[in-house]
């Protein structure tokens, strides 16, 4: 019997100039575009096998391309998919309900914790797939990236000028990024720079692990004691509030230096202390206490933006708890 062919066109392998309006996309944003319908499971399958390059040599789907780049783009069969559903309408009202700020350039976004910021990894839609329902005529897309459970001040681009703007003033360290975490135990290095490289390719059992390494990228945080809280008199386990800066911007930063200098982050079931973790569980805290509380920088030319979102509910309610 003659094997059934797999449905659907195959394309061929195309050479792609990166035009000046798309500078400074990831990879696998751009080929989404030139590759319309494809999965983006698909797509970063590609890419980590290699068969798609830029200018003749490897790349990741992060990379940045810049005007002038040439891309490789592999044949890719175009097999019709069945559709997926799309964000559910109390899901879509949860992120409007977000939205905090809004200019021509950006929206701010007091992303609530346990939505993920976009689609991927076992996860159908996020923020980004929300705000694309709910406003179908804007080119939206995201300036930077919050954990799933991180809650706080997230911003979407509106133009693709505004992302290309914002992505420069993130990538040349101008920005100013402040988040409020829960620490365990009682913190007493004073004001303290973290600069410890991390490496964020690891992955453990499929999921991805940061950790310290004289190979990683260069991470910087600063951290400012607010707060000691807590006390084993009373039975609550001792914690500190902290105000983070961070100068750089990798993968759980926060979570894997906060756990570097001993003291990491409560609620943190990746890199955290579980018997901490599982005390203030008890107590009420059912996520981790991580909060993007303001972002700072300035446009080209000058023009300042801020930003800021208070401490949600949930985590405001556990410093009322274990306050003395």
């Amino acid at each position: 019997m003659e094997e059934a062919k797999e449905a659907g066109a195959r394309t061929g392998v195309r050479y792609v100039d990166v035009a000046v309006d798309q500078a400074g996309l990831r990879l696998d944003k751009f080929l989404g575009e030139q590759l319309p319908g494809v999965p983006r499971t698909r797509l970063f399958r590609i890419i980590r096998k290699g068969e798609v390059r830029r200018n003749g040599g490897r790349v990741t789907p992060e990379t940045r391309l810049a005007a002038g780049d040439r891309v490789r783009i592999p044949p890719v069969r175009i097999v019709a998919e069945p559709q997926t559903p799309g964000p559910s309408a109390s899901v879509i009202e949860t992120v409007r309900q977000a939205i905090i700020y809004e200019d021509a350039r950006l929206l701010v976004l007091d992303k609530p914790a346990g939505l993920a910021v976009h689609g991927g990894s076992g996860v159908q839609f996020g923020v980004i797939e929300a705000l694309r329902a709910l406003r179908p005529a804007e080119t939206l897309e995201l300036v930077h990236r919050l954990d799933r459970d991180t809650s706080g001040c997230l911003l979407v681009a509106r133009t693709p000028a505004a992302l290309r703007a914002a992505h420069a003033v993130l990538r040349e360290g101008r920005s100013e990024k402040r988040y409020l975490a829960l620490l365990a135990g009682r913190w007493t290095l004073g004001q303290k720079r973290i600069d410890v490289p991390l490496r964020t390719d690891t992955r453990v059992g499929g999921e991805r692990t940061v950790r310290v390494d004289a190979g990683g990228k260069p991470s910087v945080s600063d951290f400012r004691p607010l707060q000691v809280l807590g006390t084993r008199s009373r039975g609550a386990p001792t914690v500190s509030l902290l105000e983070v800066t961070l100068h750089t911007g990798r993968t759980h930063q926060i979570r894997v230096h906060a756990a570097y200098a001993g003291h990491p982050v409560v609620g943190d079931d990746k890199y955290g202390d579980a018997a901490c973790n599982a005390e203030l569980r008890a107590r009420g805290l059912q996520r981790m206490f991580l909060h993007a509380h303001s972002i700072s920088f300035e446009w080209p030319g000058g023009v300042p933006f801020s930003a800021s979102a208070p401490l949600p509910p949930d985590l405001a309610a556990t410093l009322e708890r274990l306050a003395p």
